[in-house]
């Protein structure tokens, strides 16, 4: 990638991937230490991230995202990145209340934006997912019941071209000065 906007602009949401291609361990520290380095309000870090790639427990996991027609795609996943909501620090907490803002689940969104980037800037599709079945993955992880798992990305070789960028026209999404 020449710049950060070309990347962006790359950057898709992915829900199509080459079955059986596995990803390198080395490329995937670097995507989810892309994350773990990922700003948060009051130095929080929110977040735990396990990365599940075993052929066993990868397609049990995979199975735990597909209901009533959503994320059938994942089956065909090389790794999933399961993002669990942490304690914060106290000054972010002290934040959230003072300010009536969820600051973690901010915090969340911004790492899995860095891992999703940094994923394309290794040339791996990624998809984030907030439709699963919690229970049954947190069963199959060993997540403590008290922790909510919040967000898991989908991390995979693209099987398909990039799309088009649609979004919104500019004027209609970005103002200066005044809304």
């Amino acid at each position: 990638m020449n710049s950060f906007l070309e990347l962006a602009q790359a950057r898709q949401s992915d829900r199509s991937f080459i079955s059986g291609k596995k990803i390198e361990r080395e490329v995937l520290e670097r995507i989810v230490e892309a994350a773990r380095l990922a700003p948060s309000a009051c130095n929080g870090q929110p977040w735990h991230f396990t990365v599940v790639t075993d052929d066993t427990l990868l397609p049990e996991v995979g199975k735990a995202t597909s209901s009533l027609g959503m994320n059938r795609f994942v089956k065909d996943a090389a790794a999933l990145v399961l993002i669990t909501h942490e304690p914060t620090n106290l000054t972010s907490k002290l934040g959230c209340g003072i300010k009536d803002k969820d600051f973690p689940m901010m915090d969340l969104g911004i790492a899995s934006a860095y891992m999703t980037l940094a994923a394309e800037d290794e040339g791996i599709g990624s998809c984030i997912l907030g439709w699963f079945d919690e229970k049954k993955i947190k069963e199959l992880v060993c997540i403590p019941q008290k922790k909510r798992l919040m967000l898991i990305v989908a991390l995979g070789y693209a099987a398909k071209p990039k799309r088009k960028k649609i979004r919104k026209e500019w004027g209609k999404v970005v103002s200066f000065e005044k809304y």
